[in-house]
């Protein structure tokens, strides 16, 4: 009988991955995959996002050599978990525990906490993400992208983009300030180089250029997917 460790890295090359594509996937360090396939370190609470990638339960990832065929044969006909696990989305923290401390622009209006949420939804309503340990909850704030949200809105953050390749939504600091913008790239006319263009949704706020080399800016995740309440 195959080993933990064999088992991942089969069913890891039989799904078309490498090691740092699975651990993209799934939010952790490529070193951390290959502990594991060495057979040095336990999956841990990962393992259930592991599954959900690998598309096999997690009771077949924990199978140990000693498991008989049949146990093999009953933990694959289990439903996989990206059809019956739940997923709890937890909010992003602005504060030191998460690296460079920052105030967002605006309060919020109280905060989401978390959101649990299942594979299903999670596989149709967002389908590209940099893995499901990166994505985060992060509370509306100020009325500058009215009417893409309203302050207390939650907005589905993925901090596993940390770089800005094309026109989007993001959530980034500048300083000890947070802020949620279009960020739309600008070539420089006298140079290789290109800014930012800095826009809000609201027209009362005015575009303006941010260069990515000041020092004080980082990008602290990508918005995928906004909901927009309406006041009855």
């Amino acid at each position: 009988m195959e080993s933990i460790a064999e088992r991942l890295k089969r069913l890891r090359v039989a799904a078309g991955l490498s090691q740092a594509a699975l651990a993209q996937r799934v939010g952790m360090s490529q070193g951390t995959i290959g502990n594991i396939e060495a057979g040095t370190r336990g999956y841990g609470e990962s393992i259930v996002d592991i599954a959900a990638v690998l598309k096999v339960s997690p009771a077949y990832l924990r199978l140990q050599d000693e498991a008989s065929e049949a146990q093999v044969i009953a933990a694959e006909s289990e439903p996989t978990p990206y059809m019956s696990a739940d997923l709890t989305i937890h909010q992003y923290e602005t504060g030191g525990s998460m690296g460079h401390g920052f105030n967002l622009t605006d309060h919020p209006p109280g905060l989401i906490k978390s959101w649990n949420v299942s594979h299903d939804w999670l596989r149709q309503n967002v389908p590209v993400h940099t893995g499901i340990h990166n994505l985060k909850i992060v509370t509306g704030f100020g009325p500058s992208m009215r009417p893409m949200y309203n302050p207390g809105d939650p907005l589905l953050v993925d901090i596993g983009v940390k770089h800005i390749d094309h026109e989007g939504v993001y959530f980034f600091r500048v300083g000890e300030e947070g802020y949620i913008k279009i960020l739309q790239r600008i070539p420089e006319f006298n140079g290789p180089g290109f800014s930012f263009r800095v826009i809000s949704k609201n027209p009362d706020y005015a575009p303006y250029d941010l260069s990515p080399k000041n020092p004080h800016f980082e990008v602290l995740g990508k918005v995928l997917t906004v909901w927009r309440s309406e006041q009855f």
